[in-house]
């Protein structure tokens, strides 16, 4: 699989290009976000690993710039270390976040991860097109359409709203959307789940004050609503 990284530290391209590459993938690297985001719209990569603060166009920039039109996975690299941070990052429409310095193995562990999310979900019934009110969710295809209109979702969001439609009604806590949409090794980030929510609702909902497809359970968790 191609992966492209982008970061200003040669020391760090070099560093993962090789361990990455050894794992199996293949890499291309960019110094900058200008030729970061050239470099991404011309290969189309299977992942992009994204650093924060890039000369140019900043990671958050790129990662914002992508989601408006692509479903690519995307993990952040990043030295800021705050909740805040990293709920921002997700909210630009990152999957993951890998605070610096980190290490190779988990790095690479992340990203499996991620690519594993965005290649398939578990079906729990025998259909491939789930049709829920006015939204159409092709399981095999990860393509969400709402009153015929495509809506892009990171793979993250589309496990998330997967899982919940399957069983509407159902109400899901945090950890039990992390464990199954994300994977156990993302269960130290419960909170997490409030930010892909929250985007998810903003893509699908007419009023997402109001939801009607994705319902908060006060206290519990979430649900897709019986209703629609």
């Amino acid at each position: 699989m191609k992966i492209i990284l982008v970061d200003d530290e040669q020391e760090i391209l070099t560093l993962v290009r090789d361990y990455l590459s050894r794992e199996g993938f293949s890499v291309l690297t960019a110094i900058n976000g200008l030729d970061g985001i050239k470099l991404i719209e011309r290969e189309k990569p299977d992942l992009v690993l994204l650093d924060w603060m890039l000369p140019g166009m900043s990671g958050l920039e790129i990662c914002k710039h992508l989601r408006e039109t692509s479903t690519i996975p995307i993990i952040m690299l990043t030295a800021k270390s705050e909740e805040i941070d990293r709920v921002l990052g997700l909210e630009f429409g990152a999957d993951d976040y890998i605070v610096k310095p980190f290490s190779l193995r988990e790095l690479a562990a992340r990203i499996k991860t991620v690519l594993r999310r965005s290649s398939g979900v578990v079906q729990e019934n025998n259909s491939s097109i789930l049709v829920r009110g006015e939204l159409s969710i092709d399981v095999t295809s990860h393509k969400v359409t709402k009153r015929g209109l495509e809506i892009f979702l990171t793979p993250t969001e589309f496990n998330i709203l997967h899982l919940l439609a399957i069983r509407p009604g159902t109400v899901y806590s945090r950890l039990q959307l992390l464990r199954q949409a994300m994977g156990e090794e993302y269960l130290y980030y419960e909170r997490s789940i409030d930010t892909h929510v929250s985007n998810l609702r903003k893509k699908l909902e007419d009023n997402p004050s109001d939801p009607k497809y994705v319902e908060t359970v006060f206290g519990v968790g979430y649900r897709f609503g019986e209703g629609v």
